[in-house]
């Protein structure tokens, strides 16, 4: 009895797991399909404007070093050291891409509320000639093969 028992159990089980998989995988279609190549790229943190100029410092002193994780651990390490007098530089930079980012996203929503943006259709343009290139080339082909034969 207990084997039969067990088994309903992981039926039931499985049965859960492919609806939340199911699920999931909407949801993943839908964030791909939602993403805009146009919008602003978020601006980088205080440490990230960092480790841009501790990176070539770092080249520089180590040029035999390839390995990116002594680079990211170096650097993590200098960070959490420096004061907060030695950040302030990095912080400030932050902050004026900070205000950068958000005078262009805000263009950026006022232009999506006017009814989107042209570069869409251009991209969309190019596309449909390819794909009408693809496809001429490959009726001359078929009409090629039909000829042989």
């Amino acid at each position: 009895m207990k084997g039969g028992k067990a088994k309903a159990d992981t039926r039931r089980t499985d049965s859960r797991l492919k609806s939340k998989g199911a699920a999931a995988a909407g949801k993943k279609q839908s964030k791909k399909a939602a993403k805009d190549p146009n919008k602003p790229k978020r601006p980088a943190s205080a440490f990230f404007v960092f480790m841009e100029e501790f990176r070539k410092q770092y080249a520089k002193e180590h040029p035999n070093n390839k390995a990116v994780s002594a680079v990211g651990k170096a650097g993590g390490e200098k960070w959490k050291s420096m004061s907060e007098s030695d950040k302030a530089p990095y912080v400030a930079k932050a902050e004026k891409r900070k205000t950068e980012y958000n005078k262009t996203m805000q263009a950026y929503n006022k232009k999506l509320a006017e009814g989107g943006n042209g570069n869409d259709e251009e991209e969309s343009d190019k596309s449909k000639s390819e794909v009408h290139d693809d496809e001429d080339e490959e009726d001359e082909s078929g009409e090629d093969e039909d000829d042989d034969e």
